[in-house]
């Protein structure tokens, strides 16, 4: 989730005018940007190693 205050924060960020579209990417931007943190927070990330273990699966 993201905070009320954030999403005041993105669009006050923005120009005074602006397209939809930019508004829906900033968000997304955001809300991906807080779910990393929150992955950081709970140790719910991946080693160099286990990164590159996983993609090479995909790589083959």
């Amino acid at each position: 989730m993201v905070l009320k205050s954030k999403v005041i924060e993105t669009i006050n960020k923005l120009p005074e005018q602006f397209s939809i579209d930019e508004l829906v990417e900033r968000l997304i931007t955001l809300e991906k940007i807080e779910t990393g943190l929150r992955q950081v927070e709970n140790n719910k990330t991946l080693s160099e190693e286990e990164a590159k273990a996983r993609l090479s699966k995909w790589l083959k």
